[in-house]
């Protein structure tokens, strides 16, 4: 059965709230949408408006998006020396979908809400780390050192299951003996692969995904699907599954049988540092990536333009014309520029980029929904203690993260962060589900998702705020990493670049941070500006 809004709720959880809990006797949870204008970026179908434009001006460089990549590309450009850019964001803030929001409890993430501890190997991101003072230097395994009060605090994440909390996302407590022995057998298959280099030297899995080997044998896990690939190898066991299904949920938004097995593989393989090692711990921040966002945003200074909805990139011979509306005033404005770095995902870049009108295939995206869910105390908890990450196995959410968990303090109000991707059908169908949805249908999605594991959840629930993702992130499916849209897109046209997370094929930080520090560097070479490259 399709996506509908009557599916959204409809689930035994959500069926036992309503039963259990009249609308009249519930406390009253205050709330609303918030986040992205669905209506700006709905504009980018209409085409640039008729008529001349307010104003025209010259610049000699346009950055065109304020996602993680567009802010990366103005980070490199300004860290360079080199100032004379503007940057045009469609919303009101940048961060893209490493946006973050602040109340009176805590701030918060709106999507992205950490990094893994990079190996020296990944420059770009190690350079932006140690500007903000998150790392401190390297081991003798290449891995970076981070600061203790950016690495996640104990205890980091558990798992409800049988009716109790259990320690990590693994339930090791309640799993089988053969789960137990299935896992075993993953992790040194997983750790083969993290030890593998090609001629190159280049490792299996790497961040960015550019950096990866090319050996035929890895290429073809990229044209079959992450729960072919676990069947093929005899992979059976239901808590192995479970775990694997949930990572490429939370990573990809998309089930095991719509991921691509390279994409699965490379979530597992590419963060440890050295055959053996444990996967690299995590950076995070109350705000979650909007920490680094933040620092960002601050080396494009006044360069950044919001409210910029940009309509039109039309290469000529000599130069680039911008055409964008001032989504505040309603009027209509003009760049010209010598260089652009597009930084929008591709489904947008495609409608804005002349040349690209005819672009098919690829670059799927997910829909997701974030809730901030404000509570005047800490629930109860039944087993293990609250953690950082915390997720309930029998649910299809992707549980709460902690907000206030790396803060010092001793009040017991709290912000939780609550993610859901909707996975269940095609991307198209849960995007129109999603725009068709009311807060309410949400605010009781979440109640009933939590409840189960927080007996007296409703007493504390003061707030509920909710972000919809229509297009939260690059969806990796079978034949789409290393099929040939990706690298092709990756190229410039013309005098146009390209940056975003979806051209290197995964939802990753890393990736739109590289990409766009690429394309900074592709406009610095031509523009014949000095730079110390950090690819």
């Amino acid at each position: 059965m399709g996506l509908t809004r009557r599916a959204i709720l409809r689930s035994a959880a959500a069926a036992a709230l309503a039963a259990s809990v009249p609308a009249c006797g519930r406390r009253r949870v205050e709330g609303g949408f918030v986040g992205p204008s669905i209506d700006r970026g709905h504009r980018l179908r209409d085409g640039p408006p008729a008529g001349a434009p307010a104003t025209r001006e010259d610049v000699p460089v346009v950055v065109v998006g304020g996602g993680v990549a567009g802010l990366s590309a103005a980070w490199k450009l300004a860290r360079s020396g080199y100032r004379d850019f503007l940057l045009l964001e469609l919303e009101d803030d940048v961060g893209g979908t490493s946006v973050a929001g602040e109340n009176a409890v805590s701030a918060y993430p709106w999507g992205a809400h950490y990094v893994p501890l990079p190996t020296r190997e990944e420059r770009a991101l190690c350079e932006l780390l140690l500007e903000t003072g998150s790392i401190r230097g390297f081991d003798a395994r290449g891995r970076a050192i981070g600061d203790e009060g950016h690495l996640v605090r104990a205890p980091e994440e558990r798992v409800w299951a049988a009716g109790a909390w259990h320690e990590g996302l693994f339930p090791s407590d309640v799993a089988t003996t053969e789960d137990l022995r299935q896992l075993e057998r993953f992790t040194r298959l997983v750790d083969g692969l993290a030890a593998r280099r090609d001629d190159a030297g280049r490792r299996a899995f790497a961040i960015p995904t550019a950096r990866s080997a090319r050996d035929q044998d890895l290429l073809a896990l990229d044209r079959v699907s992450m729960a072919a690939w676990m069947a093929a190898n005899g992979f059976d066991a239901p808590w192995l599954l479970w775990w694997v299904d949930y990572a490429c949920r939370d990573d990809f938004g998309a089930r095991a049988e719509a991921t691509s097995a390279w994409a699965g593989l490379h979530y597992f393989a590419a963060r440890i540092a050295v055959p053996g090692d444990e996967p690299a711990p995590f950076l995070t921040w109350p705000q979650g990536n909007g920490f680094l966002v933040r620092h960002l945003a601050r080396a494009a200074g006044d360069r950044v333009r919001t409210g910029a909805v940009v309509l039109a990139v039309e290469g000529r011979d000599d130069r680039v014309v911008v055409r964008y509306a001032d989504a505040r005033r309603g009027t209509s404005h003009e760049v010209t520029a010598d260089r652009v770095v597009c930084a929008l995902p591709r489904h947008a870049a495609r409608r804005v980029v002349k040349g690209l009108e005819a672009e098919r295939g690829g670059f799927e995206t997910s829909a997701w929904v974030v809730a901030n869910v404000t509570l005047d105390g800490t629930p109860a908890s039944r087993g293990f203690p609250t953690a950082w990450d915390n997720v309930r196995a029998d649910s299809d959410s992707l549980g709460y993260v902690v907000a206030t968990h790396q803060a010092d303090r001793a009040r017991l109000d709290t912000v939780w962060t609550w993610y859901h991707a909707l996975c269940d059908a095609p991307p198209a169908q849960a995007r129109r589900a999603l725009l068709d949805s009311r807060w309410e249908d949400w605010r009781d999605r979440v109640l009933a998702d939590l409840s189960p594991a927080h007996e007296d959840l409703e007493r504390h629930v003061a707030r509920i705020d909710v972000v919809r993702w229509g297009h939260a992130m690059p969806r990796p499916g079978p034949g789409t990493i290393w099929g040939p849209d990706r690298e092709r897109a990756a190229r410039p046209l013309g005098r146009v670049h390209f940056a975003g997370a979806d051209l290197g094929g995964l939802p990753l930080f890393e990736e739109a941070q590289w990409s766009g520090v690429r394309a900074a560097e592709e406009v610095l070479a031509v523009l014949h500006r000095p730079f110390t490259s950090s690819l």
